[in-house]
């Protein structure tokens, strides 16, 4: 299994999309990096193109823009990758989370900022907190131990499509640990890297009202998923 693909969502990443791009590029084990630009008025799709990203579009919302870039995928594609696109997830960690997939002994590997080097002023005290909470409940209802709701994480292709995902916006990394974790998935977190991110303004946690919304959005998506089998 080698055929692996990068999804990035990106909404207005025009500063640092082109560096997260050629990182990726960097670590020489892809086939393929998809920069799903999320509605952006910059040069976000652009700056994305010049550093070797293929680019598709999708409408707003986290959810739907990683839905575009799974919807765009290659057919050789056996392993997908999904980080941010504002520069604070390293992808030198990619190696860690697809190996155990590539040894065939896990399905889907989530990186944890939490259990790693957290660059000063790179998580907010709500993040830190959220990503307990929901770990905790997780553990509860499926006995699956997770410290943080990172995006940077790596799944199987095959695994990915058996989980019927849903949620068009913030829930979307909360929904595809819980039906990890329902499904009997073979789950595995590692400790990565976090850094500040290169440039712009964070869509969750940069205003109070981005940070209501997404914790709105992900309790929704906790609750929905919780008590039903979609």
């Amino acid at each position: 299994m080698n055929n692996v693909s990068v999804i990035i969502p990106a909404l207005n990443e025009e500063e640092p999309i082109a560096g997260v791009v050629r990182e990726v590029v960097a670590t020489k084990i892809l086939t393929d990096i998809i920069v799903v630009d999320n509605g952006s008025t910059d040069r976000t799709a652009e700056r994305a193109r010049e550093a070797g990203a293929r680019v598709v579009k999708a409408h707003r919302g986290y959810g739907r823009a990683c839905s575009a870039g799974v919807a765009a995928l290659r057919p050789e594609c056996d392993v997908i990758v999904f980080l941010d696109g504002d520069g604070s997830d390293c992808p030198e960690f990619m190696n860690q989370l697809i190996d155990p997939i590539a040894r065939g002994t896990h399905d889907f590997v989530i990186g944890s900022r939490t259990r790693g080097r957290r660059e000063a002023g790179s998580m907010n005290f709500q993040q830190i907190l959220s990503g307990r909470i929901a770990g905790l409940i997780l553990r509860l209802l499926y006995g699956v131990r997770y410290t943080d709701m990172c995006p940077f994480r790596a799944i199987r292709r095959d695994s990915l499509e058996r989980l019927g995902m849903r949620e068009q916006t913030y829930g979307w990394n909360l929904e595809m640990q819980m039906k990890a974790a329902r499904a009997g998935l073979r789950i595995l977190e590692i400790p990565v890297n976090h850094r500040r991110r290169a440039g712009g303004a964070s869509k969750v946690s940069g205003t109070v009202r981005g940070t209501f919304v997404a914790g709105v959005r992900i309790m929704a998506t906790l609750v929905r998923v919780a008590f039903t089998k979609s």
